[in-house]
């Protein structure tokens, strides 16, 4: 669906000489980084380290980039905008943050330092603001409801949907190239996990259902899909359905008494076992809406 446009880290196996492997050979590992070009766009960008993506923008004026990714792998941030300067030597002009998730926007000192201006949600900057995170630096400006951002030739939408995934996450929409980047409230193809944790089920499935109804065609999500590949309006009905298919079983199991444990471990939805993540997740899954249909909250 999207081709590769640079490899950061070499494949193993690729060295083999055409027509010399064996019919036994393995497939060629998948790269710690690579960097490629949304098809179908001129500009847009996913830097991918590891299991967690960003997106970047290449304007006419300067780079707009997202997410640094920087939790936990030091090396994730320099790797990051020196493939930015692969492709581009005009200058990191924005940096912003998906919402307050250290996984995702931690580590974006370096982009400051190297001129970016950090936008984020307003309460993203009230959480940060708390945590004083030195490698974390704070927003420069704000979100509230929605933000039209122009560099260049480019045009980015940040909107504000609500309670999701977070209290503090910004859809972000490219109107001419029909793109969306958002992060962990629609996973592509596969079963929420860990994260469930901080959710807000009801209001997560109106936002969902705000994305749906946005002009948009790509959905590049802040962690790959299965096989890499990008998600689609298909994509977000099934995460909203999933949801739903969701809230109604443990809405049953809690109102016979059933949440927490017993819940957890009669609770199935075998519509979706093919799904990744169904075998490990689907416990947190029904944790949370223990949490909502068994307490409340």
């Amino acid at each position: 669906m999207h081709r590769t446009f640079l490899t950061g880290a070499l494949v193993c196996g690729a060295a083999a000489l055409a027509g010399a492997a064996p019919a036994w050979s393995q497939p060629a590992q998948r790269p710690t980084f690579e960097t490629r070009k949304v098809e179908g766009t001129d500009n847009v960008y996913i830097f991918r380290y590891g299991n967690r993506q960003s997106m970047f923008v290449v304007t006419s004026a300067g780079v707009i980039a997202t997410d640094p990714i920087g939790y936990g792998v030091p090396p994730t941030v320099p790797t990051y905008i020196a493939e930015i300067k692969k492709v581009t030597d005009k200058p990191i002009k924005y940096l912003i943050y998906s919402h307050h998730h250290y996984d995702h926007i931690s580590g974006g000192q370096p982009f400051k330092d190297a001129g970016a201006k950090i936008i984020a949600h307003k309460k993203a900057k009230e959480r940060l603001a708390l945590l004083k995170d030195p490698e974390t630096p704070l927003p420069d400006e704000t979100v509230d409801r929605k933000k039209t951002l122009k560099l260049g030739d480019t045009t980015l939408e940040l909107t504000y949907l609500g309670l999701n995934h977070s209290d503090s996450s910004l859809v972000m929409r490219l109107p001419k190239e029909k793109v969306l980047f958002l992060v962990d409230f629609i996973p592509v193809g596969s079963v929420p996990g860990r994260g469930m944790i901080d959710f807000y089920p009801l209001e997560a499935e109106q936002s969902i259902k705000q994305v749906l109804a946005m002009d948009w065609k790509t959905l590049i999500p802040g962690h790959p899909g299965p096989g890499d590949r990008l998600g689609t309006k298909e994509d977000a009905q099934d995460q909203l359905t999933f949801l739903q298919d969701a809230s109604a079983a443990v809405k049953t199991a809690a109102r016979e008494g059933k949440c927490w444990e017993p819940a957890e471990k009669e609770v199935k939805l075998p519509k979706y076992e093919k799904w990744p993540g169904y075998e490990n997740n689907l416990q947190f899954v029904t944790r949370r809406y223990c949490g909502l249909w068994g307490r409340g909250t």
